[in-house]
């Protein structure tokens, strides 16, 4: 049976006791056999529009309730890295290791994470076409010993992308669909429903949507 994949959680974790009673709630799609479940929040949000706005509780504490999670409701978790030292400790925790959109492009944190035995979940940059995701997935894969490429390559080696609008500087983002297919050709692809409707920035100095 093909499993649909599903990612949900609290965007950035704000208190582990708010950890916890989200997964409470989640915890019947985790267990429900069609779906292939991924507990996600952020021990850290390093690109948040504000300098004044709260980024999260820090990599010790945070992967410290992530795998509190993953010990309590036996869920696979996922969450971002933004930087390249933190993949390898963060894989120890982390079933996916996701890169941030704005990073999708960042070489040394593509390679980091695919020297790990993380799975890999690629944003899609809102500045990106979605042709040219290609070219961060074949980091990934070359760096993983994968001389093909394409979909079934990507899935093999545990590569995804995820589509989450493109912004065109006017407090917006916009999805066109046809991304889906394009992308398609080179990874699985995850549809960030809840980004795909954001309006970075859009509330002074935060977003809303």
């Amino acid at each position: 049976m093909k499993k649909m994949i599903l990612i949900a959680g609290p965007c950035v974790i704000e208190s582990k006791e708010l950890v916890f009673k989200v997964a409470n709630e989640l915890k019947e799609f985790n267990e429900d056999e069609r779906i292939d479940f991924y507990f996600k929040s952020s021990f850290d949000k390093a690109n948040r529009t504000s300098i004044d706005s709260f980024r999260g509780p820090g990599l010790e504490k945070g992967l410290n309730i992530l795998e509190a999670v993953k010990k309590e409701f036996s869920m696979k978790i996922l969450t971002d890295i933004h930087e390249s030292s933190q993949a390898k400790p963060v894989a120890e925790v982390a079933d996916v290791l996701q890169i941030p959109a704005f990073l999708c492009r960042q070489t040394d944190l593509l390679v980091a994470a695919a020297k790990t035995k993380a799975k890999v979940n690629i944003k899609k940059g809102q500045f990106l076409n979605p042709a040219d995701i290609k070219y961060s997935v074949k980091k990934v894969l070359q760096t993983r010993g994968e001389e093909k490429e394409g979909f079934e390559a990507a899935q093999k080696n545990g590569v995804f992308v995820a589509e989450r609008g493109s912004s065109f500087g006017y407090a917006n983002l916009v999805v066109d669909m046809r991304s889906l297919l394009i992308m398609q050709e080179f990874a699985p692809v995850i549809f960030d429903a809840t980004h795909s409707v954001q309006m970075p920035g859009a509330m002074g100095g935060k977003s809303g949507g």
